[in-house]
């Protein structure tokens, strides 16, 4: 259920798999995704599981309706209503409150400044990377106190520029806009290397501590790819301060 749960400094980090829940396939079977054709009551039970085993409080996990944008939400406490705003990047400085990125195959970034207290999560595919979802969240932490030499910033499991193959235009257009992004699959073809254009982003604006995973979402059948299987679950990554 939970893939890994590491904590620095009180910031505590931590990415599910995609099993220990109750979602019947394609989705099987922990899908924390709401908006993918899943059974709603599936999808509510396993974000209630996921939660307990991280020792969270379900109703204080703040969730996005991500639309693949740079839009940053500053979340001072639950969402009001539990409706979560379009926005691909959420940060807040209230301990206890966990923010959440659904990803399939995107890659999902956790940051932390934990001496300042403030957390951020933002959701980078393709779009969002190169629209500068992941800057404009520090620059949203940096509202909140946070300073980027103190921020830890952590990966989860996403698509490898090994396996993300794009259309040789799209590769330039990407390359373009974050350089060191550009790749080249292992069988020859053009790729984008997301999770190494946002390594690239966090060392401009000044974020030292970058730690990627080394989990390819399309090659790891223990995760949710879009890639892989088109119809399916998402698995989540979350951050928050210990109160």
């Amino acid at each position: 259920m939970i893939g890994q749960h590491t904590t620095t400094g009180g910031a505590h980090f931590a990415f599910t798999d995609r099993w220990g829940g109750v979602s019947a396939a394609p989705y099987d079977t922990l899908n924390l995704g709401g908006a993918v054709g899943d059974a709603p009551e599936a999808v509510e039970a396993n974000r209630a599981a996921a939660a307990a085993a991280l020792g969270l409080d379900a109703d204080r996990v703040c969730w996005m309706a991500q639309v693949h944008g740079r839009e940053v939400a500053v979340a001072d406490g639950p969402w009001p209503g539990g409706v979560a705003p379009e926005a691909d990047g959420v940060v807040t400085a209230v301990r206890g409150l966990a923010l959440a990125v659904l990803t399939a195959d995107c890659v999902p970034v956790v940051l932390a400044d934990p001496v300042a207290g403030v957390v951020g999560a933002a959701h980078a595919g393709r779009p969002g990377l190169t629209a500068g979802v992941v800057p404009a969240t520090v620059a949203a932490m940096r509202a909140l106190g946070a300073r980027p030499e103190r921020i830890v910033a952590r990966t989860g499991p996403a698509v490898c520029g090994g396996c993300y193959e794009v259309p040789a235009a799209m590769r330039e257009e990407a390359e373009r806009a974050v350089p060191g992004c550009g790749a080249t699959t292992r069988w020859g073809t053009p790729a984008i290397d997301i999770p190494a254009g946002v390594r690239a982003q966090l060392a401009t604006v000044g974020v030292g501590e970058v730690t990627l995973s080394p989990v390819c979402t399309r090659e790891d059948p223990d995760q949710f790819s879009y890639r892989r299987d088109s119809r399916t679950g998402r698995q989540a990554s979350y951050v928050w301060m210990a109160a």
